[in-house]
């Protein structure tokens, strides 16, 4: 981790499944411990051995201000805010909070807004960040370090695109779990034990997506790759390729209807 943070101090306020995924890769990418300073109700208790401060006076103007806490907890931390500077980046990592609300908040400093999803908990995330006016190329260079710590960070152009990045691969991960349940489900019901059906459903998916990752070809040539003419893929695409019943309509419909219900708790509703 930077100097910046090491010298002046990382505040993260909000220990939780995130917060604390986003510790430990702090803590694995060589953050000096005693930089960071945790505000939370039920810190984990290994955090004081490992050097980390936990409660107590926080520094003067940090680096980095992390807000990792749930929507509904916003009116609680302003009396837990430590000093903030106009070089103190604030970043967000709190689900459906815009920009302007948190400038509401802080007039004065550079934000940037961060949504990531749950690989982050094994480092394996996808972030995308989005900075107000006041955020300078070295804030976002540091929002990307600090967000890098658990995955990949992707930029984005302007922050209405966050309803998108929520639908997609926020929620994400749970049509991926649904549709291993599904698989999985679906082998079972070919006469397949369960555990070794969800077992090949599991790995199936895990294997496809790194291959989609590592490999050179296009998807469409990963795709065609393993369909042999009149085979038992191509049997299998025809009803998932479907233009009416298929995946492209129903995963279009399943991004819509997230990234309008993003759009709507943006706004309070």
């Amino acid at each position: 981790m930077s100097w910046k943070v090491n010298e002046r101090g990382l505040v993260l306020i909000g220990c939780g499944r995130m917060g604390g995924a986003l510790l430990d890769g702090w803590l694995a990418s060589g953050i000096n411990p005693s930089a960071v300073h945790v505000v939370d109700p039920f810190p984990r208790a290994e955090l004081r051995e490992l050097g980390v401060n936990v409660g107590g006076i926080l520094p003067h103007a940090p680096a980095v201000v992390v807000i990792a806490v749930k929507p509904q907890s916003l009116d609680t931390i302003a009396e837990n805010l430590p000093s903030i500077g106009e070089d103190t980046l604030v970043l967000s990592v709190v689900a459906g909070i815009t920009l302007s609300s948190w400038e509401a908040l802080f007039p004065h400093s550079p934000i940037v807004r961060a949504m990531p999803n749950t690989p982050a908990m094994i480092r394996q995330g996808i972030t995308a960040i989005i900075g107000n006016d006041k955020a300078e190329r070295k804030d976002v260079a540091l929002a990307l370090e600090v967000m890098e710590a658990v995955g990949d960070v992707v930029e984005l152009n302007e922050e209405t695109q966050i309803d998108a990045v929520t639908a997609l691969s926020g929620s994400g991960p749970a049509y991926v779990f649904y549709m291993i349940e599904s698989m999985a489900a679906a082998g079972q019901a070919e006469g397949l034990p369960l555990e070794i059906a969800l077992d090949l459903a599991k790995k199936t998916i895990a294997g496809s997506g790194m291959l989609a990752i590592e490999a050179n070809e296009s998807l469409s040539d990963l795709r065609q790759s393993v369909t042999s003419p009149n085979g038992t893929t191509a049997a299998g695409l025809d009803q998932l390729m479907s233009p009416e019943q298929g995946l492209p309509s129903l995963i279009l419909r399943t991004i819509s209807a997230a990234a309008k219900r993003s759009r709507e708790l943006a706004r309070g509703q």
